[in-house]
């Protein structure tokens, strides 16, 4: 049974009546900035065990009566085509998943919003096919001087500019597909606009991490550091805060830099600042609802360590600098990690070095370890997950799961059918034979009713992965890292 750190049930009630009390400081209307991802926060979900990924979604969703939702997409990111690194997909293509998400769950998308909108072509025509599907957009424009020049900013000539966002419900969630998309922006906006029209309004925001009331050292805390090395952001203790109620409370660089600004826009606009520090604006409970907090120390120890093999990996393919590898590795030192503390990367590394070839680890929910080498009909990650299966499974290391002769046709159509160089099964060729032989056989078909079982396990590979194994551990579940090697010696290697 896999150890459960944070209590998920008391996040979702606990979250939910803060923004409500939230809602009512501000006299009944609040523009809530969401950020993060609200489907799919898998960072959180493994920092936290027992947290869901899609537990913000569930807090919104005890709110949808009152709530509508913005999204917010940045045009300069839409003309140059800018991509979800997650999802392969650009930002305008996510904005409609987001929508199309959103309401198949009930919550209600009031409108679009194109931020930084300099009659780009892409963005005309994105608005376009927005409005053809009936939905509502609006257009914020770049303000000369922001976010410094408070003067020009909050005035006809700054904020007064943009569109005037028609809203229906008392939350207001602003949300967009990434960072940058100027979500802040829209919500002080429409600040300025409301309290133009005598409907006084307020802004709050919701961020998971860092979280506040941890230190600033905590392993959770430095594992946000680690997701966000590739951006600068440091963690750090909110000067503002400790001035005004003497206490420590942790935050980011960002914020920190920004209060200053936002509290001459909040005085520009009402008169006073309804804030002390950039700690008081959050809405987060997150903090208040780990359970085990050793549980939680360990999952931050592995996802900074999983982040560190990443960023190795992308810089062997020339996907980031020397500067993200030199902090992880910093972070790494901070919090007195190394390779050992990962138990699959000596499993894996000893199994390559005794075979003599590619092998993969992995590490099951009972703490034992199992390994994968590569052979004839089989890469070592295709048999690292069979005998996964059959460990859990209760079934001998010495049976075949599947039979040769259903893997030798396989390997005919690949090689000499669709052009494949590499006969060996991947991960995803596996299952699915795996998924044939069950059909005829007891064993294979115990072996997949305990897939299940590896979601949240930890693995290594002593190669880069391949696109489609990478893919299909991680629709398991599996937390897999890989050495900065690749299997063979070539120029191009195909993902």
């Amino acid at each position: 049974m896999r150890k459960i750190g944070f209590d998920n049930d008391k996040y979702l009630a606990l979250q939910s009546h803060h923004i409500r009390e939230r809602i009512d400081a501000f006299g009944g209307k609040l523009y809530l900035e969401f950020g993060g991802k609200l489907f799919d926060d898998f960072h959180a979900a493994r920092v936290l065990p027992g947290f869901k990924p899609d537990s913000k979604l569930q807090m919104l969703l005890q709110l949808k009566e009152e709530a509508e939702i913005v999204i917010v997409i940045n045009a300069a990111d839409i003309e140059k085509n800018k991509v979800r690194g997650d999802l392969g997909i650009t930002y305008d293509l996510d904005v409609l998943r987001l929508i199309d998400a959103f309401r198949a769950v009930g919550l209600y998308v009031g409108s679009v919003v194109l931020t930084r909108f300099a009659s780009q072509d892409a963005a005309i025509r994105f608005e376009a096919k927005l409005s053809a599907l009936g939905l509502r957009v609006y257009r914020h424009y770049s303000i000369p001087g922001y976010p410094a020049n408070v003067e020009t900013i909050v005035s006809d000539n700054g904020y007064g500019k943009n569109d005037y966002i028609e809203t229906e419900r008392k939350l207001v969630i602003v949300t967009a597909p990434g960072p940058g998309s100027g979500k802040m922006a829209t919500c002080l906006s429409q600040l300025y606009h409301e309290n133009k029209r005598g409907i006084k309004a307020g802004y709050a925001k919701f961020e998971t991490f860092p979280i506040w009331n941890l230190p600033l050292k905590h392993p959770v805390n430095m594992a946000y550091e680690a997701a966000t090395a590739d951006l600068n952001d440091v963690n750090m203790i909110d000067p503002f805060h400790l001035e005004a109620y003497g206490e420590m409370a942790v935050n980011y660089n960002r914020d920190v830099e920004i209060f200053p600004v936002l509290e001459a826009t909040f005085r520009k606009i009402y008169g006073s600042s309804p804030y002390k520090s950039p700690t008081d604006m959050g809405v987060n409970m997150v903090g208040n609802c780990i359970i085990d907090d050793a549980v939680c120390i360990e999952a931050s120890h592995q996802e900074i360590l999983r982040r560190y093999y990443t960023a190795l990996c992308e810089q062997k393919e020339n996907m980031n600098s020397a500067d993200t590898v030199g902090k992880l590795d910093l972070i790494m030192k901070q919090a007195h990690l190394t390779p050992a503390s990962r138990p699959v990367v000596a499993a894996a590394l000893n199994k390559a070095e005794e075979i003599g070839a590619p092998a993969a680890a992995l590490q099951l929910p009972d703490g034992s370890i199992v390994t994968g080498k590569t052979s004839s009909l089989l890469g070592a990650s295709a048999a690292l997950l069979l005998n996964a299966l059959k460990r859990i499974a209760g079934i001998d290391d010495s049976i075949e799961l599947i039979s040769p002769s259903i893997i030798e046709p396989v390997q005919h159509l690949k090689v000499d059918h669709l052009g494949n160089q590499n006969p060996r099964l991947h991960t995803d060729e596996v299952l699915i034979a795996l998924a044939i032989s069950a059909v005829t056989s007891e064993r294979a078909a115990a072996a997949l009713e305990v897939l299940d079982k590896l979601a949240g396990c930890e693995a290594h590979s002593s190669v880069i992965l391949t696109q489609v194994d990478s893919k299909t551990f991680k629709n398991l579940g599996v937390n897999v890292t890989c050495e900065p090697q690749y299997q063979v010696k070539k120029l191009y290697h195909a993902k």
